[in-house]
C-alpha cells in the first residue's frame, strides 16, 4: 500500500519538537513537583490534564511517554495498573519506593532500563544537577490512571487541585468546578494503599539492566557485522530468536524491548515486520530509509515504523549508533527480509 507522502514525518517526533505539559498531574503544585514536564509521544498516556498534548495518537499496544526534570524535581508517589518501564536518556535518577518513599530507592543514569512491578507505589526525583530526561513505556492502549498515594491527595488539596472519578484533574481554585459539580476521587482507603506492597529491595534490583550490561544476540534475525540486538525485557522465548531476560518480570508487560548498535557503517538490509516498531535513539545517528524515502534519527528522537513496511536501517556517522527499540507483543515474529536480486 502506497503512503501519502507526509505519512512518516506524521510518524516522527523530534526530540526539539516535543511539547510539554506542565499541569499533567494532580501533584503539578506540589512543592518540588512544580518544574515537571511531562510529554506524551504515542498513545494516550496517563496525563490527568486536558492540556496534554498527544504527538501520535495511533494505538500500537503500548505507550511512549517521557519526563523532563530538573535537579531536585519529584514524581510523587503513585501506582500503575499496567507496565511502566523507564529507560534513561540523560541525568541520574532516584527511584523512590513505598507510599511515603519508606520502602528503598534504585539509582538509575544514561542507558539503563528499569521496569517497575504494578500494583506498587513508586516515585522518581531527578538527583544530579542540570535538566535529565527519561523516556517511559506503558503496557496496553489504555494503561489506565494513575493511583496516588494518600498522602499525594492531601498534599494536593492545600494548592486547589482535585481528581474527578476516572482521573480528570480539577483545578478548583481557577474556578473551574467545584467539589459540588462533579464527582470527586477520594483517593485510596488505608487498607487499599497497604495493599499495594512494595516487593524486596532484592527482587526490584532484578528489574533493572545497567548500561553496559546488554550482551548481544547471535541469534537476531539483525545480526550482521557492526550490527548487535540485545533483548532487555524479553518476557519469554520469542519466534525470532529470543530466550527470556534480561528483564522477565512477573507481571504482564505486552512488549519487548531491545537494545539496537550500529558501527559505523553497519548496514540492515530492507525488512518487514508484522508488529509494531519504535525507535527511540540513545546516541549516534540511525538512517531508516524505505522505497520512497528515508529520514535521519538523532539522539532523543522517536519514530515508530508502519507494520508491514520494508525499511532499512544504516550508521552513517564516525560514532556507533545506540537505538532502544520497542517491539509489540511478547513474542515478536521473525522480519520478513526483502528476496536479493539474482546476480
Amino acid at each position: 500500500m502506497p503512503l501519502a507522502p507526509d505519512a512518516m514525518d506524521q510518524r516522527l517526533v523530534r526530540y526539539a519538537d516535543l511539547v510539554p505539559c506542565r499541569t499533567a498531574f494532580l501533584d503539578t503544585r506540589t512543592p518540588g513537583s512544580t518544574e515537571k514536564e511531562n510529554f506524551t509521544i504515542i498513545g494516550a498516556g496517563v496525563s490527568e490534564s486536558a492540556e496534554q498534548h498527544v504527538h501520535i495518537t495511533e494505538k500500537h499496544g503500548f505507550n511512549i511517554g517521557a519526563a523532563r526534570q530538573p535537579f531536585g524535581c519529584v514524581n510523587s508517589q503513585h501506582s500503575h495498573d499496567t507496565a511502566e518501564v523507564f529507560v534513561v536518556h540523560s541525568g541520574t535518577w532516584r527511584l523512590l519506593f513505598g507510599a511515603n518513599r519508606e520502602d528503598g530507592t534504585l539509582e538509575i543514569g544514561p542507558g539503563d532500563v528499569a521496569s517497575v512491578p504494578i500494583h506498587m507505589f513508586r516515585g522518581f526525583e531527578k538527583v544530579d544537577q542540570g535538566v535529565g530526561f527519561l523516556f517511559t513505556v506503558l503496557g496496553q492502549d489504555d494503561p489506565g490512571k494513575v493511583t496516588w498515594a494518600p498522602a499525594v491527595f492531601q498534599a494536593a488539596q492545600g494548592h486547589g487541585l482535585k481528581l474527578a472519578k476516572g482521573g480528570r484533574l480539577i483545578d478548583t481554585s481557577a474556578g473551574e468546578a467545584s467539589a459540588d459539580d462533579v464527582e470527586l476521587d477520594t483517593g485510596l482507603t488505608q487498607e487499599q494503599a497497604d495493599a499495594l506492597a512494595t516487593p524486596p529491595m532484592e527482587k526490584l534490583a532484578q528489574c533493572v539492566v545497567r548500561a553496559g550490561e546488554a550482551v548481544a544476540n547471535p541469534n537476531s534475525p539483525l545480526a550482521a557485522p557492526g550490527v548487535e540486538e540485545a533483548g532487555l525485557i524479553v518476557p519469554q522465548a520469542t519466534d525470532d530468536g529470543f530466550e527470556p531476560g534480561l528483564i522477565t518480570g512477573w507481571w504482564p508487560h505486552g512488549f519487548n524491548l531491545r537494545q539496537l548498535t550500529l558501527a559505523t557503517g553497519a548496514y540492515v538490509p530492507m525488512h518487514a515486520r508484522s508488529e509494531a516498531e519504535v525507535l527511540m535513539v540513545q546516541s549516534g545517528t540511525m538512517e531508516v530509509s524505505w522505497a520512497d524515502g528515508n529520514v535521519i534519527l538523532g539522539a532523543g528522537d522517536t519514530f515508530t515504523v508502519p507494520v508491514d513496511l520494508d525499511h532499512a536501517f544504516r550508521n552513517t556517522a564516525s560514532v556507533d549508533a545506540v537505538v532502544f527499540v520497542v517491539r509489540g507483543g511478547e513474542n515478536p515474529a521473525r522480519p520478513i527480509f526483502q528476496a536479493r536480486s539474482a546476480g
